[in-house]
């Protein structure tokens, strides 16, 4: 691997968050052009073990394409095309006029039932929402089966694109047996905040996860392409007296998202 520490330098023009990889020592090094590898591969590759080893942490700026040009002695037109396809894995993100960030990504733990909003704020980030439905009704068919519920029960439906920071991640449509709730808009910025206060928050859960790609109405809801990959989690949480009451399937984007699960040996 083409070990290489970037020299960092014209980072005034940036904000005080990029300002701190001035405080980073440089370290020459350049791209092996004996080597059989492509250079705006070797530089893709330097980059995406910098970003793993955070020597550029998320949301941290790279330097502009002039300064990478420069310190790895190859042509603009290497360097962008090397941040080309670190944006198309989703390592990296253009901001109009900014320049080039490390894009963030959440991991998200299977070993513990939490709200979005608690994992983001766990990460540092800032969960918000906006809201695309709250409606009243009773159960579709398939909310029927998946909440062992009867025709005609009444449920609450929350629907509404869940934000880290300003970064869209999610689209999640969540039904709640009405009986756990004292209305409608006892929901405000979490949905397990406001279950937690009304004594009904899910104990225990089932989560499935499967490969999708996104509609194009998906998409666009997620600034994103029609087609891009997504993970769809579709979870079904449990009350104390093992009564389902939750259902909830979540679109994430597969470029913002990390699920991780610790798993041991059997005894």
């Amino acid at each position: 691997m083409v070990s290489c520490w970037l020299h960092v330098d014209g980072f005034e023009a940036f904000g005080p968050k990029e300002a701190r990889l001035t405080a980073r020592p440089p370290l020459a090094g350049k791209l092996n052009v004996q080597s059989g590898l492509p250079l705006y591969q070797q530089l893709q590759r330097t980059l995406r073990q910098a970003i793993k080893t955070q020597a550029f942490a998320p949301e941290d700026a790279l330097p502009p394409e002039r300064n990478l040009a420069r310190d790895f002695r190859v042509s603009r037109i290497t360097v962008r095309k090397a941040l080309d396809g670190l944006v198309s894995e989703g390592l990296l993100r253009r901001r109009q006029g900014s320049g080039t960030f490390v894009r963030a990504r959440v991991e998200k733990s299977f070993s513990r039932l939490t709200s979005f909003s608690e994992d983001m704020r766990a990460r540092g980030r800032t969960p918000h929402s906006l809201w695309l439905q709250r409606s009243a009704g009773t159960v579709t068919p398939e909310e029927a089966l998946a909440l062992r519920a009867g025709p005609g029960t009444p449920v609450y439906r929350f629907h509404r694109i869940r934000f880290a920071d300003d970064a869209p991640v999610a689209l999640e449509y969540a039904t709640i047996l009405a009986s756990c709730l004292p209305s409608l808009d006892a929901v405000d910025s979490s949905l397990y905040a406001a279950l937690e206060r009304a004594g009904t928050r899910p104990v225990r859960a089932l989560q499935r996860l499967r490969a999708v790609l996104l509609t194009a109405e998906q998409a666009q809801l997620l600034q994103a392409k029609e087609r891009d990959p997504g993970l769809l989690v579709e979870r079904l949480g449990f009350l104390r007296d093992d009564r389902a009451s939750e259902f909830t399937q979540c679109y994430y984007r597969g470029d913002t998202y990390d699920f991780v699960a610790e798993l041991s040996a059997a005894p």
